[in-house]
Formats: structure tokens, C-alpha cells, sequence
């Protein structure tokens, strides 16, 4: 019997759709799940015919593998994947492959990445991006972990990753252990960010302009043909148009409390961790926390009887504002999330290549979009370009949108209606382009309350002063430290 190319583990949707992606590609694949009776109904109905192994045990499914053995694992995040690490490890040979296609922490991957090695094997941390669809046709691949498997997994990711126009493959070597995973957390977070920015240029046009869904449906018909071309514009503008049973849209049946998964959540803590101030991701993580407070909301919106006034400008005028504004923002959440994965570089000693970071997330993963072309171009233009705000061509778009930005901010502010990503973006904008912040007066007040020092603009930075503002705290100074 022909040995299997790669085996995977864990039959839900994701898995299951990642094997007919790689068997339709001309590769073997031997497959295993706890609950067995799912190998068995997989293998006698979807995937009948095709060059796919059923497997009952770890046992079985390693002895169907051509060496080196490479075990993909589609297992829930979390113990799972170290239960599933212990099972494999006494049954697998040096040199052996194994790979976590979940969304990992990538702390838990670097832990992993070590302590497999440690063991005589490779390990392979991948994010895998595009959903059920993704994982069919073409997902977006982010794989790190042990550098001396890229060879042997790449052909088969390569292979099954989505593809640009030129045919370049969305899937690269990211970097050393959890390299992989923290890209793709980054690229959640970013998601995250998207998603809010879209869902506060609905409520804008909705509460201010007093749109009906059919009416922004073509609004996001028209602004997919343009630089805010996208997956996710392109599922709003279907969304608006599908109507329920009665011929209402559907969207507006749907109870407004957001789901979350973590990895929002995660990409702001690093950037805490990493003193990155990651703030527009960090107010969508929020803002679906605002969201899950429906009873206290509904209580409050009650206790606050606020109304909207009505819009008394240019329809045709805001709603290109708003356009806009939704674009300088996705750019401050795409410059915040990749100042992170510099930091983080740094910090862990990974090498990344940004602008194949860019190259991957162009096709098949959620936040695919054109603009990302541009974010490619200005990386290889400047691999080391500090924010993307420095770069010239981003710096001319930006400062064409500014004037928008801050119409579609203050009218946000003045109608009442939330908008805390898109002026969160406007404020880090702000912030990032003034010489002189309040800091001074924040240091001074540290250096009263505890004596925590601070530095002069008269002399070298790392030289640190003190004052005994009271005349009562004498000359001992706090040890400096930032955290």
C-alpha cells in the first residue's frame, strides 16, 4: 500500500476541509480522530474514492507515513494540543514531524517548539486563516517553529495555500518557534480591528444618515471598487442585502452582542507586554465586551433618553467621508499591528519578513484586500521602516484623508453616535505626529508622588533627575525601571 504523504488529526470542519484541499492537490493523506466513527463516515462518504487513509489509531496512523513522518493536528487550542504532543511523541522517530494547525498561543508554541526538539523531533507552529472555505480552496498559511522542516512541509502548504495574481504562494516561513503563531495572532487582531471599523461606518449611515440596509448595501457595492477593496466589504455589502423570510434583512433581527475567541484579546496583551500602543485593536476588543452588556445597556439607553438630531448636510458628501475615514483607519490598525510584530521581534529574535507577512495575508485569509500590495511595496521598498506612516506612499494617502477623518470624528462625537475605533485611530494619529506630548507634566507628577525621576530636555537622555517638590521629601530618588 502507497505510504501517506502527511497525516492529519482532528475531523471537524477546518480538518476535514484541509484534507480534501491536500488530496486534490495529489497528495496522500491518512487521517485519525478520537471519535473514530467520524474517520469512518468521513472515508466512506466525502472523501470515498479519493486518495484519503482512514486510521482507528496514533499507532496506525504513524505507521502509514512516509519519512520523515510529518502529523498535522486540527485539535481545539489549549491541553489538547500537549495531550495530543505526549500520545505522538513515544510512537514518532527522530526527525519526525509534528504540526498544530490550531489557534495556539504562540507562548505555548515557543514552550513546545523547545521541548519537542528536546525530544529528537520537529515542530511546526502554523496559523491557518480563511475559515472553512479558506481551508477548501486556498487558506493563508503562517508557519513557524522548527526552521529544519520549512523543507519538508513547504511543498504540501505551498501547494494548498491560496495564490496572488502572479501565482505567489500565501504561505512563507515566518521564523523561529512561535513566530508563526504570533503573526497570525497579530493578523486576528487586525481582523478584529477591520470588523469594528466596518460595523461603526454601518452605525454611522445608519443613525446619522437614517439609510436603510438596501441603501448601504450599494454604498459597500461601491466602495468594494475601490482601495477599501476586501473580503470583509464584500461580505458586509452581501450581508445587507439578504433578506429574511418576510423580506426584512436579516442583520437587523440579529441580537447586537459579539462573540470572541481570545486572540483579540491576546494581540493586546502583548502589546501591553511589549509597551506597543496597540489602541484601535484594543478598542474592538472592547468594544465587543460594550456589546455582551446588552441588559445594562438597554437600561441605560432608558435612563439616558438621548435622541439623534437629524442630518442636515450633504447626504453624498459624509458617506465619502465616511469612506474615508474607514480607510485612514484600517491603515493606523495595519501600521499599530505590524509596530508589534517589530517589537516582538526584537524581543524573541525572530527575523521577519514584513513584506512576505504582507504577501500572505493578500489571499485567503479574512482580512485579504488589495491594500495589502501597497503595505508589500513599502516594506520592500524599506525593510526597515519603523511605521508604516513614514512611508512616502502611505504618508501622501493619509494626508489626503485627514480633512474626512476628522468631519466623520466630530460628527460622531456631536450625534452621540460611537464611534471608538475610528477617533481611537484619529488620536494615536495625532499623537504619533506631535513633537511635544504632556508627558512632561505625567513625569513630574510620578517624581512628586513617588519619587520616580525623570529626564531633562537640557541633558543626555539615561541621565536621571529628582526634585523634593514639597521641601519635605528629601533627595532619595525611587530606582529607575519601566515595565
Amino acid at each position: 500500500m502507497k505510504k501517506a504523504d502527511i497525516g492529519l488529526i482532528g475531523l471537524a470542519v477546518m480538518g476535514e476541509n484541509l484534507v480534501m484541499n491536500m488530496e486534490s492537490k495529489g497528495f496522500t493523506v491518512a487521517v485519525f480522530n478520537r471519535t473514530t466513527q467520524k474517520v469512518d463516515d468521513f472515508v466512506n462518504g466525502r472523501a470515498k474514492g479519493k486518495n484519503i487513509i482512514g486510521t482507528h489509531s496514533l499507532e496506525e496512523l504513524v505507521s502509514c507515513l512516509e519519512k520523515p513522518r510529518k502529523v498535522f493536528m486540527m485539535v481545539k487550542a489549549g491541553n489538547a494540543v500537549d495531550n495530543m504532543i505526549e500520545r505522538l511523541l513515544p510512537i514518532l522517530e527522530d526527525g519526525d514531524i509534528i504540526i498544530d494547525g490550531g489557534n495556539s498561543h504562540f507562548p505555548d508554541t515557543i514552550r513546545r517548539t523547545a521541548y519537542v526538539e528536546s525530544k529528537g523531533k520537529l515542530y511546526v507552529g502554523t496559523g491557518v486563516s480563511g475559515g472553512e472555505e479558506g481551508a477548501l480552496k486556498g487558506p493563508s498559511m503562517m508557519p513557524g517553529g522548527s526552521p529544519e522542516a520549512w523543507q519538508y512541509v513547504k511543498p504540501i502548504f505551498q501547494s494548498i495555500c491560496a495564490k496572488v495574481e502572479d501565482g505567489s504562494a500565501c504561505c512563507d516561513w515566518v521564523g523561529e518557534n512561535g513566530a508563526g503563531h504570533f503573526v497570525k495572532m497579530v493578523h486576528n487582531g487586525i481582523e478584529y480591528g477591520d470588523m469594528q471599523l466596518i460595523c461603526e461606518a454601518y452605525q454611522l449611515m445608519r443613525d446619522i444618515l437614517g439609510m436603510s440596509d438596501d441603501e448601504m448595501h450599494e454604498v459597500f457595492a461601491q466602495w468594494n471598487k475601490t482601495e477599501l477593496d476586501s473580503y470583509l466589504i464584500e461580505i458586509t455589502r452581501d450581508i445587507l442585502a439578504y433578506k429574511d423570510t418576510d423580506g426584512e434583512p436579516i442583520v437587523e433581527k440579529i441580537l447586537d452582542t459579539a462573540g470572541q475567541k481570545g486572540t483579540g484579546k491576546w494581540t493586546g496583551i502583548a502589546a501591553l507586554d511589549e509597551g506597543v500602543p496597540l489602541t484601535l485593536i484594543g478598542e474592538a476588543v472592547f468594544s465587543r465586551c460594550l456589546s455582551a452588556m446588552k441588559d445594562e445597556r438597554v437600561i441605560a439607553a432608558k435612563a439616558y433618553d438621548r435622541k439623534i438630531p437629524a442630518f442636515t448636510g450633504d447626504k453624498a458628501e459624509m458617506i465619502e467621508a465616511i469612506r474615508k475615514a474607514l480607510y485612514a483607519s484600517k491603515i493606523i490598525s495595519y501600521a499599530q499591528g505590524y509596530t508589534l510584530m517589530r517589537t516582538a521581534a526584537k524581543t524573541y529574535g525572530w527575523n521577519l519578513n514584513y513584506g512576505g507577512i504582507a504577501l500572505m495575508w493578500r489571499g485567503g485569509c479574512i482580512i485579504r484586500s488589495v491594500f495589502l500590495g501597497k503595505i508589500k511595496e513599502a516594506y520592500d521598498n524599506n525593510p526597515q521602516l519603523e511605521n508604516l506612516l513614514l512611508d512616502p506612499y502611505f504618508k501622501g494617502v493619509i494626508e489626503s484623508l485627514v480633512p474626512a477623518w476628522r468631519k466623520v470624528a466630530a460628527a460622531a462625537v456631536t450625534y452621540g453616535v460611537p464611534a471608538p475605533a475610528m477617533t481611537a485611530a484619529l488620536s494615536y494619529f495625532d499623537g504619533y505626529t506631535t513633537e511635544r506630548l504632556p508627558a512632561n507634566l505625567l513625569q513630574a507628577q510620578r517624581d512628586y508622588f513617588g519619587a520616580h525621576t525623570y529626564e531633562r530636555l537640557d541633558s543626555p537622555r539615561g541621565e536621571f533627575f529628582h526634585t523634593n517638590w514639597t521641601g519635605r521629601g528629601g533627595n532619595t530618588a525611587a530606582s529607575t525601571y519601566s515595565v
